[in-house]
């Protein structure tokens, strides 16, 4: 079995902790280990024996210490993409280093920065998935949805049962993230889980939804690893999400109850630590907070106190502060985009 991280994004909504030459995979936000450090220990416990982390050239320096740094080091192998061009053109770069060599084997895809509170749970999960990707399926997991949440893409699953596997689902559709009212219709119905952008399927299996969906990927991939890398830029812009899983009939989803939290937005990451009575969220060891409510703040070196405030995300770094509103988490994207536009790339 080989796991397939993908390590080559941004996270934008993380700015300013997250930057374009230490994104998020990179940043240390528990227990002092990275993300992708917390990834990697995650799936050799669930038993892939084999690691492949998909990055650009930008990061690839930081992720070798990363993986040099680990005792595991000899069993992860690192690959940098050229250009960036979403997850189906690196998912493809990993087929074509492993096709021709391991054409049963399975092949789990995971992002780098998911963060999983009940490990064993995990593992359970993902083993269920392996069963079912053994069936020739391409297997997700769907996180039961514990509360409206606009910021993810759904997973909308039939009630019928995959052949004798217990809570294995076919999927319906996938759904783009939603309004509010209709991420509250979703969790009522317990029919939509949220999106993990976990993939599990026979290296095999793979290659055909390729061949049937994304022709244009998978022509050069079937050519070998060098071929593929030589002819990267003419590849097609696209998601794994869009190229495949939402139109391949081979989907199945496994349900995920093990805590999950994809920390793509202060607000996720808030998540994962107490609050106080006044629903205040801190991230750091040198804060202080008087007659406010509903803040969130991450701290790194200077003091920060706030006074009288609602509703703020404050973010303190060695060179920038930000200070938003709460209810614009999502937005944050918005914010490094207009900064890149007005050539700030002394922020970026």
């Amino acid at each position: 079995m080989v796991a397939v991280v993908l390590a080559g994004g941004r996270g934008l909504r993380l700015w300013p902790e997250s930057r374009r030459k230490h994104p998020k995979q990179l940043c240390k936000f528990l227990n002092n280990k990275s993300m992708l450090d917390h990834t990697l220990d995650r799936l050799a416990k669930a038993g892939f024996q084999q690691m492949l982390i998909i990055t650009n050239d930008e990061l690839l320096a930081d992720i070798k210490n990363i993986v040099n740094n680990r005792p595991d080091a000899d069993k992860i192998e690192i690959l940098s993409e050229p250009d960036g061009k979403n997850t189906a053109p690196a998912v493809g770069l990993a087929l074509a280093s492993f096709h021709s060599s391991q054409p049963d084997s399975i092949m789990g895809i995971f992002p780098a920065d998911h963060y999983v509170v009940d490990i064993d749970s995990f593992c359970f999960s993902i083993n269920k998935a392996i069963q079912t990707a053994e069936q020739d399926h391409i297997v997700t997991i769907g996180i039961e949805a514990d509360r409206p949440e606009t910021g993810y893409g759904y997973i909308e699953k039939t009630f019928w049962e995959i052949g004798s596997l217990e809570d294995v689902f076919q999927v319906q559709s996938f759904c783009e993230k939603p309004d509010l009212d209709t991420a509250k219709s979703y969790l009522k119905s317990g029919r939509f889980l949220w999106n993990s952008g976990i993939y599990i399927g026979k290296i095999k299996t793979l290659l055909d939804e390729f061949a049937r969906h994304l022709p244009d990927i998978y022509q050069p991939l079937i050519k070998g690893y060098k071929y593929y890398l030589q002819n990267y830029a003419t590849l097609p812009n696209i998601s794994l999400d869009y190229g495949v899983a939402e139109k391949s009939r081979r989907m199945a989803v496994v349900p995920g109850r093990f805590g999950w939290c994809d920390i793509g937005s202060w607000n996720a990451l808030a998540e994962l630590f107490p609050y106080d009575e006044q629903q205040n969220s801190c991230l750091g060891n040198d804060i202080l907070i008087l007659d406010s409510k509903n803040c969130l703040v991450k701290q790194n070196g200077k003091s920060v106190v706030l006074f009288g405030v609602e509703d703020l995300i404050v973010v303190e770094t060695a060179d920038v502060i930000l200070v938003a509103d709460r209810h614009r988490s999502q937005d944050i994207r918005e914010l490094v985009a207009r900064l890149d536009k007005m050539e700030r790339y002394d922020l970026l």
